[in-house]
Parts: structure tokens; C-alpha cells; sequence
């Protein structure tokens, strides 16, 4: 019964609309969360590298690798993001190549108040290996023979389509340590159709709710509860948890940060995600592993993915202006 399970739970991309990809370090990749973070951070360009690694006590690995970068100008703040994505025995894979742009405006003069807005624009790709599928016409009463034709007739086996997004972002700033942060965007505008038989399947909108909050309890501790809600077709996902930063000796919040990471999350009726990060000057480097708790459990043995993202901010180099002064001459 599990590997009937198994087999059919593999073949869902196949025969449902689907889902967008995921990521349980959702806050340490914000581009694909909302276009409206596009250039939010403290820096002039930020780059950002995410890899997962998940499902590889079932079947074979699910893996999904994404890098952006994205810069702040004078007026608008503008980025790319790319991400490569394959899952199954099909190998169904999912590449996408997206821009993207923002604008922020100050509802206050002490810009503590900022209102931002995000748009996101590109190609999706998705292709399959229909070869590596096993199907019962190859069966032919005594024996599986995959040299027998499988019958089946598939329109195509990949999809090029236009992608676009929207996301707006309510931002109350204090400063570095004291701040929230509440977004909502949508992805999927065109709607474009993902299916590979003649049947059109038309690829759900994705809805995205985030609330991010960071609180500093003292000198060297700070709390960083967050929410994320998902919604795309009859597929759902909130995802909650908090984890805390400690600062270390010798860490100043304008010039030098050294600070550990923990936190614990909780995918509803999923997963419990564990996370652990590292800051150090520039950089950033976050690691987490999702322990399954769905009814996947008998396949997975609880063993779900493991995940890593990695940051780093450039900052352009501004020279200090320096007045001459002419000495005047004395006789």
C-alpha cells in the first residue's frame, strides 16, 4: 500500500495543477516572497544564494537551487532572480528567469513609515521526462517489459510561458534592531497553461501574506517572530515560528556584526523546521532541515529536506569630501 502511495503521490505534477516551489527559509529569500522587497535591506547590493534538498528517503532527491541580486538606485530598486527546480522520477524540471522592480515612498518625513510597491516579470520553463515513467500498458499480464509502447499520447513535454507578479509591503522602521513588516503579493497573473497533454491546465495564482517582526529584548538578544501564509488553488501553507540573535562581544550594529541564530518553525500539518545562521560583517549563512510530520510519514521516516541560503551585501565605496583651504599670505 505505501508504494502505491509513493508512485501516486510522484505522479501528481503530472495530473494536478501543481504548486509553486517553497522554501522554509522563506525570510532568506525575499524577492520570491514579494517584489516589494526588492532593494530593502541596509546596503547598495545584495546577493543571495538558496539551495534545497528534500525527499531523498522516498524517492529521488528534490532539489531546487535559486540566486538573485538586487540594487538600490536614486528612484527605483531593481533586481533578477533565477531558480532551477527538479522533482520526481519524471525529473520535472522548472526553470525561471525573472526581473523585477520596486518603489518605496515615506508616509513620514522621519521615514520611519515607508510604503513600497513591487513588480515581477519573466520566463517560466517547465519540462519532464515522460521516458522515465513506468505505465500499465507495459504490463503485459507476467512481466513489467519497458521496450512495450506505454500508449500514451503527450501533447508536449515542456512548457515556455510568460510569467508576472505583483506585491505591495507596509514597513514601520524604528531602526536596525525594532521594526515590522507586513506584505502581500500575488504571482501567476497570466495564468499560463503548464499542461503536457491536450488538456489546458491553467497554473493557479499564488497568494502570499507575510508579517515580519524583529524586537530587541536587550543589548545582545533580539527576537524575530514571522508568518507567511500561502495560498495557490486548493493547495494552502502557513508557516510560522520565531528565532532569536545573539550578538557577540565585540558586534556594533552600524560597522561590525557578529551574531548567532536559532530558531525554530512550524509548516501546518507538514513539517517542524529547525534553523540555525551565522552573521559576520557582510555575510550571512543560514541552515535548516525540515523534519516531515504529514501523512508521509511511513515513506519519509520523518526525514523531510534540508536547506541552505547564503547573503552577502556590497556596499558602495563614498570618499569623504575634503575641502582645500588657501592659506592666505603674510608679508
Amino acid at each position: 500500500m505505501n508504494r502505491f502511495v509513493i508512485v501516486l503521490w510522484l505522479g501528481v505534477p503530472l495530473l494536478s495543477n501543481g504548486q509553486d516551489i517553497h522554501w522554509s527559509q522563506f525570510n532568506d529569500n525575499p524577492i520570491f516572497q514579494n517584489p516589494a522587497n526588492t532593494g530593502e535591506f541596509n546596503g547598495d547590493t545584495r546577493f543571495i544564494g538558496n539551495f534545497k534538498d528534500q525527499w531523498r528517503s522516498v524517492s529521488v532527491p528534490f532539489q531546487t537551487f535559486s540566486v538573485s541580486v538586487d540594487r538600490k538606485t536614486k528612484h527605483f530598486n531593481y533586481g533578477i532572480l533565477m531558480f532551477h527546480d527538479q522533482a520526481g522520477d519524471g525529473k520535472l524540471r522548472t526553470i525561471e528567469a525573472t526581473g523585477t522592480l520596486s518603489k518605496s515612498i515615506k508616509l513620514r518625513q522621519d521615514s520611519v513609515h515607508i510604503l513600497s510597491g513591487g513588480l515581477v516579470f519573466g520566463l517560466n520553463h517547465r519540462q519532464v521526462n515522460t521516458n522515465a515513467f513506468y505505465f500499465d500498458a507495459q504490463y503485459n499480464g507476467y512481466i513489467f517489459n519497458p521496450l512495450m509502447p506505454t500508449n500514451e499520447s503527450f501533447q508536449t513535454d515542456q512548457k515556455t510561458n510568460l510569467t508576472l507578479g505583483l506585491g505591495t509591503q507596509y514597513g514601520w522602521n524604528i531602526n536596525q534592531r525594532n521594526y515590522l513588516k507586513v506584505g502581500l503579493s500575488v504571482f501567476n497573473l497570466t495564468r499560463p497553461n503548464q499542461g503536457f497533454y491536450q488538456e489546458k491546465v491553467y497554473r493557479d495564482l499564488r497568494w502570499n501574506v507575510q508579517l515580519k517582526y524583529c524586537k530587541s529584548l536587550n543589548a545582545t538578544w533580539d527576537l524575530l517572530p514571522s508568518l507567511q501564509y500561502s495560498k495557490q488553488g486548493t493547495y494552502d501553507e502557513l508557516m510560522l515560528g520565531s528565532s532569536v540573535r545573539y550578538y557577540l562581544p565585540g558586534s556594533n550594529d552600524h560597522y561590525l556584526r557578529k551574531a548567532l541564530l536559532a530558531g525554530v518553525w512550524v509548516r501546518a500539518k507538514d513539517a517542524q523546521i529547525f534553523s540555525v545562521g551565522c552573521e559576520y560583517q557582510d555575510w550571512f549563512v543560514g541552515l535548516s532541515y525540515d523534519i516531515n510530520t504529514s501523512k508521509l510519514v511511513p515513506a519519509s521516516k520523518a526525514r523531510g529536506g534540508f536547506e541552505i541560503a547564503v547573503r552577502y551585501l556590497l556596499y558602495r565605496f563614498k570618499p569623504k569630501r575634503i575641502d582645500h583651504r588657501v592659506c592666505p599670505d603674510f608679508i
